[in-house]
């Protein structure tokens, strides 16, 4: 039987799951290598195969491969970091500065040491060409080719390896853009080109020259990584399927990545939401609140029936309006360094140790602090078990660093110091979930916690908290969140065209040729990556807006009602979202609506592993107990023994107090004194609010949950 494996390539691990019909589910870290991250993935299979029963060679086990859906933050880190592309811009004369005046709003009115960023392109490689385009379509002024050519030439001098290209009005008419694509393709074919109306072909210049701009700093970038992976797979002997994680949360051919590489930005935390509803919907719910504490970040994202998706957002502060699951990321992660400001506060990150040196625990040489660190000291972690015992942590070093740089300075015990960054740490995580919860409307009581990440599920009890959450789903896939939920993506494929005009008085023709045009490319993408038609299908959403209004609201259509030519249920879905959002709806004042952009998702249907469920056996767990250790009580600031138990040996059914610690080989549980907690049929650990038994509900069939 052939396997299907999900890789998250992190900051600090890389994470592996692999997946066979009808078996649980394998899940294997290993260190990630920045400098080359397709190395660890190789390595990282290595080890896999050598794991085996029997033990197998890494060409032996590349050839069951049938299928690897692959996550990654290559992109991301080049736009964190500032280590993107040299690139260049071809714009419309007179706007070159576009990039630089954003939309000429101070992001936060009330510092007065506010800098805007420093764009992706800077001014001297910003060319503004004659010509223009109407916003119609029609062409006032012809394109100035000359312009075009010189500016080509002075960029091979200058070593540019990238070239975005963005006209005014070019979504009306995309000719002088594909003008001078031509040009750019002919003279400096070693550039990666990225086009405004290939990438974004929407209304509203400032956003698509930012989201042009960005896919043409990061493109190279992947576009290296993407062939050095692809070359070290086929040099194992892999001949299967290679899918690449996009920050929308489906998943899309490595060429389709190529061109588009700026659909990558959130491609590791994508898988996460999708997995989160999989564990929740074993207990009949089709909401959470999915987490992920990796090494340097933790991202927190709201599901309800799906994926919440927005089509715009930031990535250090520079604009992309691309669809992307509405994912909140701040710098919180088990690498997360303690520092003092200048008020003698104690604060945690966002500045991470990652993976060289890593934490002060690690012995390779790291000398801060870190949350890791902390837990260390706190007991949550065993010193001679941490990743299964494959990687002993130094507790001694832990204690010297936060003794160093944070206990002496604050006249406390290690101790008390590590009790303070474990619970800034926690209620830097719930501010981030109250970014995506309470911030968009949603109340966090009302849905279930998933924490994942490595060192999500010790946090997560302080967290629920904090938000007065009662329920926490802790999948034993946990540590491997992002990369399990990979495997239980589709392919999706984005489109949108401009189609400014009233819902009343219609061009139902021009809208439907529209939309049939969108459907046809989708269409024939999803058949170059071998979806037949009986597993395809497409969704529609238009952007609308009440006459006068700046915003639009992106509002679910069906195929239908465009057939129909039904005005009515287009009226009714805008009204419906607009007072969802904002508590409000003009339908009775009869205020006009306004289509802007008409967006369809092209959707592939993959094959999913099928998962097993397990019968519910006794609640007594005692024969999982692992023995004794001292550990922090948070709601005692107290240490005291605490149960262990082996998260392997536990079985659906069996259920255990809080305080106790349930450890994995890649992850460790902390269940608080306020919590119990029992074991679902899909072998999650489901942690309740005490007393609150009637929570949990009734498990399903694994298979319900999936579809």
């Amino acid at each position: 039987m052939t396997l299907k494996i999900g890789i998250d390539v992190g900051g600090t691990f890389t994470d592996f799951v692999v997946a066979r019909d009808g078996e649980p589910p394998q899940i294997h870290k290993t260190l990630s290598t920045p400098a080359d991250p397709s190395i660890a993935v190789v390595e990282g299979l290595a080890q896999i195969a050598a794991a085996m029963d029997p033990p197998r060679t890494l060409e032996a086990l590349a050839r069951e491969i049938d299928t690897i859906v692959h996550g990654t933050t290559v992109t991301t880190n080049a736009t964190l970091t500032g280590t993107g592309a040299r690139c260049a811009l071809l714009t419309t004369e007179g706007v070159r500065d576009a990039l630089e005046m954003r939309r000429g709003v101070r992001e936060e009115q009330y510092n007065n040491r506010y800098v805007n960023v420093r764009p992706l392109v800077p001014r001297a490689r910003r060319i503004g060409i004659a010509g223009r385009i109407d916003r119609d379509g029609n062409e006032l002024a012809p394109l100035d080719v000359a312009a075009v050519r010189a500016a080509l030439a002075d960029w091979r001098a200058d070593g540019v390896q990238a070239v975005a290209v963005c006209f005014l009005n070019s979504f009306a008419n995309p000719a002088h853009e594909q003008a001078a694509a031509a040009l750019v393709r002919a003279e400096m074919p070693e550039a990666y080109l990225s086009v405004s109306t290939e990438v974004l072909p929407s209304i509203r210049f400032y956003e698509r020259v930012s989201t042009t701009a960005l896919n043409a700093y990061v493109g190279p970038k992947l576009e290296h990584y993407l062939d050095q992976l692809v070359g070290r797979l086929a040099g194992i002997g892999f001949s299967g399927l290679l899918l690449i994680m996009q920050s929308n949360g489906g998943v899309i051919s490595p060429q389709a990545a190529r061109d588009k590489a700026a659909l990558t930005l959130l491609s590791g935390p994508a898988g996460g939401p999708g997995a989160g509803l999989f564990y929740v919907g074993a207990h009949g719910r089709d909401r959470c609140i999915t987490t992920d504490m990796g090494g340097t970040s933790f991202e927190a994202s709201v599901a309800v029936g799906a994926p919440m998706v927005k089509n715009d957002g930031e990535i250090a502060r520079h604009k992309i309006a691309l669809p992307m699951l509405d994912i909140h990321t701040i710098g919180a992660g088990g690498g997360s360094i303690g520092w003092l400001d200048e008020g003698g506060m104690l604060r945690m990150g966002p500045a991470s140790a990652g993976a060289d040196p890593g934490p002060a625990c690690y012995g390779k040489g790291g000398k801060l602090p870190t949350t890791t660190d902390a837990n260390v000291v706190l007991g949550y972690l065993d010193p001679a078990f941490f990743a299964g015992g494959r990687m002993a942590l130094d507790v001694g070093a832990a204690r010297r660093a936060i003794e160093e740089h944070i206990a002496r300075p604050m006249g406390l015990s290690v101790e008390q110091a590590a009790a303070g960054m474990y619970r800034v740490a926690c209620n830097n995580m719930a501010q981030g979930v109250r970014e995506v919860t309470i911030k968009r409307g949603f109340d966090p009581r009302e849905f279930p916690l998933i924490p994942g990440g490595g060192a999500g599920p010790i946090h997560g009890c302080l967290i629920c908290s904090e938000l007065e959450i009662p329920l926490l789903v802790v999948p034993r896939e946990a540590s491997v969140l992002c990369a399990f939920g990979m495997l239980m993506c589709e392919l999706r494929h984005d489109f949108v065209r401009t189609f400014v005009a009233r819902l009343e008085g219609l061009d139902w023709a021009r809208m439907s040729a529209l939309v049939d045009a969108m459907a046809h490319e989708g269409a024939s993408l999803l058949a170059e990556e071998r979806i037949e038609p009986a597993r395809q299908r497409a969704l529609l959403r238009l952007d609308c807006r009440y006459i006068k209004q700046y915003h639009e609201v992106s509002v679910p259509v069906p195929m239908a009602a465009i057939k129909a030519r039904d005005t009515g249920a287009i009226a009714a879905a805008f009204h419906a979202e607009h007072l969802r959002l904002y508590g409000y709806s003009l339908q009775a004042e009869g205020t006009a609506i306004e289509i802007i952009n008409l967006r369809l998702q092209a959707i592939g249907a993959t094959e999913r592993p099928a998962y097993r469920s397990e019968a519910a056996g006794s609640a007594d767990a005692s024969t999982a107990i692992k023995g004794r250790r001292s550990a922090y009580i948070p709601e005692r600031d107290a240490f005291e023994s605490v149960p262990v138990y082996d998260g392997h040996a536990m079985r659906c059914g069996h259920r255990i107090a809080g305080p106790a610690i349930v450890e994995q080989q890649t992850t460790a549980i902390f269940v608080s004194e306020a919590f119990d907690a029992t074991v679902d049929a899909l072998g999650s650990f489901v942690l309740y609010a005490k007393g609150r038994d009637d929570l949990i509900g009734q498990a399903q069939p694994a298979e319900e949950a999936i579809a």
